[in-house]
């Protein structure tokens, strides 16, 4: 949810950079505590198709309008997560087989807007994960995932002094705002859980359609 917020205040180009250096402090916070709790296959399967689509994210920053992308992504959000809600139904997974799918989107919109997020919320909602392990796998993707989009920013330009000096701002409220989430996390059934996910995932969908109705891309 963050870039969409950020994207309000500062370039999307600032924002998306902030948001991976941030994703890299509470992936290491979280997996300094629970890294037992990883689905270590789902996480590497998601890591090295991410990997592949990290390359075509840079490309679509630079090429392609971001009203374009943040509609159609909000469009697929909104309807899987309205879906799952209004339904009741829930969809599963039963193995690995289609990570790669998910997490070559991940790679495409973290390269793009820094939103690695979506694919893989609804990629652990597929999968039936509990609170506890959803947020141990998803960290042990993010450590790596993130470090590699750094990599990406510092070799297009856009690792700049702003993108640190954003990030030392928030670094306090980061912290603490991770064993917050940690305390909330542990109290969580599976059920409520799921409704909060998609509900998240709901409101990320209406701000990216309203910025991509806008056409605000955070300058």
């Amino acid at each position: 949810m963050a870039v969409p917020l950020l994207a309000l205040l500062m370039p999307v180009e600032v924002a998306a950079p902030v948001a991976v250096l941030v994703s890299v402090t509470v992936a290491f916070i979280v997996l300094l505590q629970d890294w037992r709790k990883v689905h270590v296959r789902s996480a590497v399967g998601l890591v090295f198709s991410t990997m592949l689509g990290i390359p075509l994210g840079l490309m679509l920053l630079r090429a392609v309008a971001g009203p374009v992308v943040k509609g159609i992504l909000a469009a697929v959000i909104i309807a899987f997560s309205a879906q799952s809600l209004l339904s009741g139904v829930h969809r599963e997974l039963k193995s690995d087989k289609f990570a790669w799918l998910f997490g070559f989107s991940a790679g495409v919109l973290g390269g793009a807007y820094g939103m690695n997020g979506p694919p893989l919320v609804i990629y652990g909602s597929l999968r039936g994960w509990s609170p506890q392990h959803f947020r141990a796998t998803l960290q042990g993707y993010f450590l790596p995932a993130s470090l590699a989009g750094l990599w990406g920013y510092r070799l297009a330009g856009l690792w700049t002094p702003a993108v640190n000096r954003y990030y030392l701002l928030s670094l306090p409220l980061v912290i603490l705002a991770t064993f917050l989430g940690q305390a909330i996390n542990c109290r969580l059934d599976a059920q409520r859980f799921a409704r909060y996910v998609h509900g998240g995932l709901i409101l990320v969908g209406i701000v990216l359609l309203l910025q991509a109705a806008t056409g605000h891309a955070g300058h």
